[in-house]
C-alpha cells in the first residue's frame, strides 16, 4: 500500500510560498502571514492535520530552519517523536540536530518514492518550495493542503512546476475564513 505524501503550507493569492514568516527568510516582502489578522480558526488545518501526520519530509534548507525552533517547541511537540526525513544531497549525518527523533537522510527523488510506497501512514512537507516542486513533477504528490492568504507578492518561490501540465485536483474541503484565509484540501487526481 502507498503511503499518502502531502504539502502543506501557507500560499499567496498569487501562488508564491516565499518568506512567510519573515523578511530574514530572503524575500522582500517576508513576513506576510503576520500581517494577516490573526484568527485562530484559519489555523485549524494544521491541528487537524496531526492525526494524519506519521512522518515529516524536508528540504534541506527548510529541516535548517525549522529543527532548531520546532525542536523544543510546546506548538510542535506533537512532532517530536515522528520519523523525519531530510532530502538532500550535501547534508551530512553529522549535520543532524540531536534530540529531535528519529531523522534519516535521503539522497534523490527516488528515495522519496521508495518511501511513499512503503507501508504506514501520510508523510507532510512542510515548507520546502523546491522539494514540493521537484516531487509534484515526478508526480510524487497526493494531497495539497493550503491555506491561502489574501496577498498577491507578484514573485518568489512557488511550490508548483514550471510550465505545469495538466494536472487534475480534487476539491477534498475548503473553507473561508473572517481574515480573508482560505482552506482548500486538494487530492491530485490520477
Amino acid at each position: 500500500m502507498t503511503r499518502e505524501l502531502v504539502y502543506t503550507g501557507f500560499i499567496t493569492a498569487d501562488g508564491i510560498v516565499d518568506s512567510p514568516g519573515g523578511p530574514e527568510e530572503g524575500h522582500p516582502s517576508g513576513g506576510w502571514v503576520f500581517r494577516t489578522p490573526f484568527d485562530a480558526d484559519s489555523y485549524s488545518l494544521k491541528g487537524e492535520e496531526l492525526s494524519d501526520t506519521t512522518a515529516l519530509l524536508f528540504g534541506r534548507r527548510s529541516y535548517e530552519a525549522f529543527a532548531p525552533v520546532w525542536r523544543g517547541s510546546e506548538d510542535h511537540a506533537a512532532y517530536q517523536d515522528l520519523p523525519k526525513y531530510v532530502v538532500s544531497t550535501t547534508l551530512a549525518e553529522e549535520d543532524l540536530l540531536d534530540g529531535w527523533g528519529e531523522t534519516r537522510i535521503l539522497r534523490s527523488t527516488d528515495e522519496v518514492a521508495a518511501l511513499r510506497g512503503g507501508d504506514g501512514g501520510g508523510i507532510f512537507i512542510h515548507g520546502s518550495a523546491e522539494l514540493a516542486r521537484r516531487l509534484g513533477e515526478a508526480d510524487l504528490i497526493d494531497r495539497y493542503n493550503l491555506l491561502i492568504f489574501p496577498v498577491m507578492l507578484g514573485s518568489g518561490k512557488t511550490i508548483f512546476p514550471e510550465g505545469q501540465r495538466d494536472q487534475q485536483l480534487t476539491l477534498r474541503e475548503s473553507a473561508a475564513y473572517a481574515n480573508g484565509v482560505v482552506k482548500v484540501v486538494y487530492d491530485v487526481s490520477r
